[in-house]
């Protein structure tokens, strides 16, 4: 398998140095650009991402640190490597002490500046995987089957193998805990961009002053406590899938601003001039009613017909009763420490069966790991499950005794009086109507 090539930038206004440069590092893992000067340089930054920069202390269009102090502005997980000359050394150890991390003395120790390089290249990768963990902390690996045989099942497995493919936003609708994110996670594992990490962010967790900067990134200086620069979830999610859920907590004025880089694909950090071009596939959740929310003035029109090119609505799981047994089967293996068997009697199963589900199936999942807890020798009955689910079978199944009661007691006066509704009625004690309701209730006589 080829390796990934890392960019690498040299900055240096003598063409030999930055030749020797270019064909010194070149190799079958980099790419080497190069710059004449600082503004060359800059313009580069601004549409390249760079592992690496390498460039002279001294540039004739760039003054003491300052190209180091835009690069690092710009691009703070970009590495910068000086170049220095043998009178530079403690404009180089300044240089340090603004974020370059390391430098070269001329004339160039080859075999140094292979090490150097190399370690850059390794703290920039490190500095990236750990920021795009951060954003990806929410990913449950292995959570992309949405499990269940329903037909409301199988028609979301079909549409989400139709749009995975595709690069068209997908906004997933319905309750919470219903599994929307576990359709995400399918639709980009699915992809051609299943490669890279899923970006994740709920916008319920977002403060509202800081959303746009959370998304976009800042740079120094752009805003009352902007310290340094920093990127934004537009930067991690490049080149991969952006999720984020709970889209309608998001603030209105944010909304516009991401219409724009659906629109455009691309965006700008605040406080930056400069447009950044950018390749994401977006995927949305939420478990509110947007259509309503849109008629309310809550939520952006625009941004609302944007996002729902393509709608997964995901039913509650009270609405799809026959998944359940498969569900508890799933939780009973994935849950179960040390892969330990775990059987559910079926007194238990009935009270699951019977019970109506509000939290849905991260309640279930909630459940099935404390029945696990309680199971002895690996047996879970009715004793294992919270006291309202079983107040609720056992509610059903005396509602239930009390129908066949009725139903068998209606028949019997029927019979009595040969078929005769009206002294049947009367004997009953219950209205023609009322007798006609039940028997059609019960399909009786």
């Amino acid at each position: 398998m080829e390796k990934e090539k890392y960019p690498i930038l040299v900055v240096d206004d003598e063409e030999s140095i930055r030749r020797l440069l270019q064909k010194e590092l070149a190799g079958p893992g980099r790419e080497i650009f190069i710059a004449a000067n600082a503004a060359e340089a800059l313009d580069m930054i601004r549409t390249h991402r760079f592992d690496v920069v390498i460039m002279d202390l001294r540039l004739p269009d760039s003054t003491d640190l300052n190209l180091l102090i835009q690069v690092r502005d710009s691009s703070p997980y970009t590495e910068v490597v000086m170049i220095t000359g043998q009178g530079d050394i403690n404009s180089a150890v300044d240089a340090m002490k603004l974020g370059a991390c390391d430098f070269i003395p001329k004339p160039f120790n080859l075999d140094q500046l292979e090490l150097v390089v190399e370690k850059a290249h390794q703290r920039a990768r490190l500095s990236r995987e750990n920021e795009l963990l951060r954003h990806s902390a929410g990913s449950r690996q292995g959570a992309t089957n949405f499990i269940g045989n329903s037909q409301a099942v199988r028609n979301i497995k079909f549409l989400i193998d139709k749009v995975a493919p595709a690069k068209v936003p997908v906004l997933i609708t319905g309750a919470s805990g219903v599994g929307k994110d576990v359709v995400a996670h399918a639709i980009h594992n699915q992809s051609s961009r299943a490669g890279n990490p899923l970006v994740i962010k709920n916008c319920a967790s977002l403060q509202k002053e800081l959303a746009r900067s959370e998304l976009f990134g800042h740079i120094k200086g752009s805003f009352t406590g902007a310290s340094d620069s920093r990127e934004g979830l537009m930067y991690y999610a490049h080149e991969s899938s952006l999720f984020l859920d709970e889209i309608g907590d998001l603030p209105l004025e944010v909304q516009a601003s991401l219409l724009r880089v659906l629109e455009t694909q691309t965006y700008r950090r605040i406080g930056e001039k400069e447009e950044r071009k950018v390749d994401i596939r977006f995927i949305f959740a939420t478990n509110r009613n947007l259509a309503e929310a849109v008629e309310l003035g809550q939520f952006n029109e625009a941004f609302y017909h944007r996002i729902n090119v393509f709608n997964i609505d995901i039913p509650s799981l009270r609405e799809r009763k026959e998944d359940l047994p498969l569900l508890v089967d799933y939780f009973l293996t994935t849950l179960s420490p040390d892969q330990s068997p775990y059987r559910m009697v079926q007194k238990a199963m009935d009270c699951v069966l019977s019970y109506h589900w509000p939290g849905n199936i991260r309640e279930l999942r909630n459940v099935i790991e404390r029945s696990i807890i309680l199971a002895e020798n690996g047996i879970i009955t009715e004793r294992c499950l919270p006291r309202e689910m079983v107040i609720t079978a056992e509610k059903s199944e005396v509602s239930i005794t009390m129908e066949s009661v009725e139903k068998e007691h209606i028949m019997k006066i029927l019979n009595f009086f040969d078929g005769n509704r009206c002294k049947a009625a009367d004997a009953l004690g219950i209205s023609r109507k009322t007798l006609y309701r039940k028997m059609n209730q019960y399909k009786a006589g």
